[in-house]
C-alpha cells in the first residue's frame, strides 16, 4: 500500500462502507457489487468534476475480507460496546463502519490505528451526526486498545 494517495484510499474506505452495506441490504454477492463500483460509479459523469478514484486493492481487500470474517468481528465489537447497546440493535451502516474498522485494526499493523479510527470517523462523519461518529470513535478506540495494545501502550508513553 506504501505510496498510494492517501485520497484513494480514504475513497476505498467509503466505497467499501457503501459495497458492504448494499450487499447487507440487497442480499448481494461481493464480485458483482465490486465490479459495480469500479467500473461503474467513480467515472465522472461529462461536464462534472471527476471523483477521486479509490484505491482498488484496499477497497477489494476491504469487502472480501470484512464479509469472509462477520462472526469473528462481530465477536470483537459486541463486548466493545458500552451500556445497553448491542450490535444487532445498532443501525445497519453503523455495524458496517465497524466492522470494517475493526477488519483494519485487526489485520493492517502497517496502518497506524490513530489513522483507521479518524478514517472511519470521517466515513461516520459522511451519514450520521456528531453523536454517531464520537460513537464509532469510542468504539474504534476501545477496540484498538486490546487489538494493538503494544502500539497504544507506546503512544501512551510518548512524551508530550
Amino acid at each position: 500500500m506504501a505510496g498510494k494517495p492517501a485520497g484513494g484510499r480514504s475513497a476505498a474506505r467509503l466505497a467499501a462502507v457503501q459495497a458492504l452495506y448494499e450487499m447487507e441490504v440487497a442480499g448481494a454477492a461481493a464480485d458483482p457489487v465490486l465490479r459495480d463500483f469500479l467500473q461503474n460509479r467513480w467515472p465522472a459523469e461529462p461536464g462534472q468534476p471527476s471523483l477521486v478514484e479509490p484505491d482498488s486493492e484496499l477497497l477489494t481487500g476491504l469487502v472480501r475480507g470484512v464479509t469472509e470474517r462477520i462472526p469473528d468481528l462481530d465477536g470483537m465489537i459486541e463486548p466493545a460496546l458500552s451500556g445497553r447497546l448491542s450490535l444487532n440493535r445498532l443501525e445497519t451502516l453503523l455495524r458496517i463502519i465497524l466492522r470494517a474498522g475493526t477488519f483494519e485494526l485487526l489485520t493492517l499493523g502497517e496502518i497506524p490505528a490513530a489513522v483507521i479510527i479518524n478514517e472511519y470517523v470521517d466515513v461516520a462523519h459522511a451519514f450520521f451526526d456528531e453523536a454517531e461518529a464520537a460513537m464509532v470513535n469510542g468504539i474504534l478506540d476501545r477496540l484498538a486498545r486490546t487489538l494493538r495494545a503494544q502500539e497504544a501502550e507506546a503512544r501512551e508513553l510518548e512524551p508530550e
